[in-house]
């Protein structure tokens, strides 16, 4: 392996650096304070002021379990086959020949673990449905729920650690979080590996719950809105203490930390002057705060307005620590150490969102402009996964196609395709290309709920029309 600058040596020799993710669950573009929001954030504030700022970082889906899979698969989830969110009892997971960082980082020395929010996967096992576990996907430990944290986030019932169910937790589910990773710092840590944390809290998704005492710091506004900025106070606080345990045990320099939220908000006026939420393709559904730190090696206290997204992040942690990344799969992601380490970069391929049940299905970066593609599937779809849904899945053909240039227009008011028919077609090829490699590689999942026997309340050309209605300053004739 070539001779890699980035990995210190110290008093015992090389040592790698460790790495850090730490996720917020459906927290919107606008929620931090250091992104313009109302929430006391300081922390995360802190983080950002001192790292990097990313004014343009985009989650790997506009929910959940596909998000998480570009995360740490460094690839379209539609490849593995994680089209939507994983609903209880599904067959859909994501599959065991999928390398997750994890795995890529074991081989090197790294300890492994996960504390949070899972949902790649049934958990515990169920003999069944019998899909990889979190130690099967790379994570020595690991304390987290399946889904959500229930029956909220106050004293919830279903953390799993290590496979078995551990019964009522007292507390919050970001301050148990927090708990369980001091811990593993206090039993499990070595201090002779480098380390992989992942920590995937479950605020702000509902159903929210906040202590009273933060609750109290907004009141200037409803309970159910105080309650929520409450939550994301509640979720920095957590943050803190992580960050906290790294610092204190002087690891913080030699630490690469990645702050994200998985997708964009359910609630209206966090996703910022984005337009679009929680479950679409327009960028207030897949665009988040997103923040860098290794004070020992990228340069601080910078705003990059430079696109990046999470499939990014798995080759640019094994450049970091010299991991081996398969050549046996497409990667979706590049490799940001340039950019993090102070020059620039250039993405030689476009970044592709895929995601059958909204309208747009489709949104595609490249460059300066965004290009959404909706097809004409007029069928109501349920909200799960269900057997009608793969034959779409798999064959979609988009007809109908909206282009933005996002830098110029943030909130995606102005529809240039009839303008700038050049660009169009040029974005328009790039797009299909992808698409139809991307259709080829997922799997068909079998097993998959009825379709006749699931509510189908998702009507997408009403939900299309709704978006204008919403974000649109003027509405389409």
């Amino acid at each position: 392996m070539a001779q890699n600058n980035r990995i210190i040596k110290g008093e015992n020799g090389v040592r790698h650096p460790n790495i850090v993710i730490i996720l917020a669950d459906d927290m919107g573009y606008g929620d931090l304070q250091g992104y313009g929001g109302v929430a006391n954030t300081p922390n995360l504030d802190a983080l950002a002021a001192e790292g990097i700022k990313f004014t343009n970082c985009y989650a790997g889906a506009p929910n959940c379990s596909p998000s998480r899979v570009g995360l740490l698969t460094g690839r379209i989830p539609a490849r593995a086959g994680m089209y939507s969110y994983r609903p209880p009892g599904s067959a859909m997971h994501l599959p065991d020949n999928e390398v997750t960082i994890a795995e890529l980082l074991k081989p090197e020395g790294y300890q492994t673990a996960h504390f949070g929010k899972w949902h790649l996967s049934v958990l515990p096992q169920d003999e069944q449905l019998n899909q990889p576990q979190p130690h099967q996907q790379g994570f020595d430990y690991s304390l987290g729920t399946e889904n959500n944290a229930e029956p909220s986030h106050l004293n919830p019932v279903n953390f799993i650690r290590n496979g078995v169910p551990i019964g009522e937790q007292e507390g919050y589910s970001c301050q148990l979080v927090a708990n369980e990773v001091e811990l593993w710092f206090e039993q499990k840590y070595e201090k002779e590996k480098p380390f992989f944390l992942y920590v995937a809290f479950h605020e702000p998704h509902a159903k929210v719950a906040s202590p009273e005492n933060l609750i109290a710091n907004y009141p200037g506004y409803d309970k159910k809105t105080a309650e929520y900025f409450a939550n994301i106070e509640n979720m920095d606080l957590a943050a803190g203490r992580v960050l906290e345990a790294l610092k204190s045990r002087g690891l913080d320099k030699n630490t690469m930390i990645f702050f994200a939220s998985d997708n964009g908000p359910y609630r209206m006026g966090s996703q910022g002057e984005l337009r679009g939420l929680k479950g679409e393709v327009y960028d207030g559904g897949i665009k988040v705060p997103g923040i860098f730190s290794y004070p020992g090696a990228f340069p601080g206290k910078r705003e990059i307005e430079t696109p990046i997204w999470f499939q990014d992040l798995l080759p640019t942690i094994g450049e970091l620590t010299g991991a081996a990344i398969p050549s046996d799969r497409k990667y979706d992601g590049i490799n940001l150490l340039p950019l993090l380490e102070g020059g620039e970069i250039e993405r030689d391929k476009p970044m592709l969102w895929y995601f059958y049940r909204s309208s747009p299905e489709l949104a595609m970066r490249k460059g300066d402009y965004m290009l959404l593609a909706r097809a004409k599937d007029e069928m109501p779809r349920t909200h799960g996964i269900t057997d009608k849904d793969m034959e779409f899945i798999k064959t979609i053909q988009p007809e109908f196609f909206e282009l933005y240039n996002v830098v110029n227009d943030e909130g995606q008011q102005k529809d240039l395709s009839a303008t700038e028919p050049e660009k169009l077609e040029e974005m328009k090829s790039a797009m299909v290309t992808l698409l139809e490699e991307v259709k080829e590689e997922g799997p068909n999942w079998e097993g998959l709920p009825k379709y006749k026997e699931k509510k189908a309340n998702h009507n997408k050309p009403d939900e299309f029309k709704r978006n204008e209605r919403r974000f649109l300053m003027k509405g389409k004739e």
